[in-house]
C-alpha cells in the first residue's frame, strides 16, 4: 500500500461536534422504520404501550442536563467547584455523542408510531397516544441534555499569550 492511500493527516482523525444533520438523518430513518413496523404489525388487541422506556429516558435527560450544568462549572472553575478531571471530561463527550444519537433514533421511531397512532381511529390507538407522545417529549429532551452536556465539555477560550500579564504565564511544570 502507497503512502498517498493513508495521509497521515492528525486532523482527520479528530472528533468534532455532534453534526444535526447526522441527528435528523437517523431520526428520519427511525420514523420510516416505525411508520412502516406499526402499521405491518400493529391490531387492536396487542399490548398497551409500555412507560418504561419513556421515565428512562426522561431521568437519562435530567441527569445529562444534571452533569452538564455541573461540568461547565468545574470547567469554568467557579467558586466552590473542584477542578474537573480531564479524562472524566472525555467520558462525557463519548456520552453526551452517543446519547444525542440514540435519542435522535427514539425521537424518529417515536414520532413515526405517534404520527401513526393519530391516524388510527382504533380505540386501541387513541390508547396508546398518551406513550407516544410522552416518549417523543422525552426523546426530544435527551438529545437536547445530551447536546447541551457536549457543548458544556468545551474548554473555553484562552486569551492570547500577548494580552496576558507577564506574571501569569503558564509552563508545562505549572505557573512562572
Amino acid at each position: 500500500m502507497s503512502q498517498a492511500q493513508f495521509p497521515r493527516d492528525p486532523e482527520r482523525w479528530r472528533m468534532g461536534p455532534t453534526r444535526i444533520s447526522t441527528l435528523v438523518v437517523a431520526g428520519l430513518a427511525a420514523a420510516a422504520v416505525a411508520w412502516l413496523l406499526i402499521s405491518s404489525f400493529y391490531y387492536p388487541s396487542a399490548p398497551r404501550l409500555p412507560w418504561l422506556p419513556v421515565v428512562t429516558l426522561a431521568a437519562l435527560a435530567v441527569l445529562e442536563g444534571y452533569a452538564a450544568i455541573n461540568t461547565r462549572g468545574r470547567i469554568e472553575r467557579r467558586p466552590g467547584r473542584d477542578p474537573v478531571n480531564p479524562l472524566l471530561v472525555a467520558r462525557f463527550v463519548v456520552l453526551a455523542k452517543a446519547s444525542a444519537l440514540a435519542g435522535a433514533i427514539f425521537t424518529g421511531f417515536y414520532a413515526g408510531l405517534t404520527g401513526w397512532l393519530f391516524v388510527e381511529r382504533t380505540a386501541a390507538a387513541v390508547g396508546d397516544r398518551p406513550a407516544a407522545g410522552a416518549g417523543l417529549l422525552a426523546s426530544l429532551a435527551l438529545v437536547a441534555a445530551a447536546l447541551w452536556l457536549e457543548r458544556s465539555c468545551r474548554v473555553p477560550e484562552q486569551e492570547d499569550d500577548e494580552d496576558r500579564d507577564p506574571g501569569d504565564r503558564e509552563t508545562p511544570r505549572g505557573r512562572l
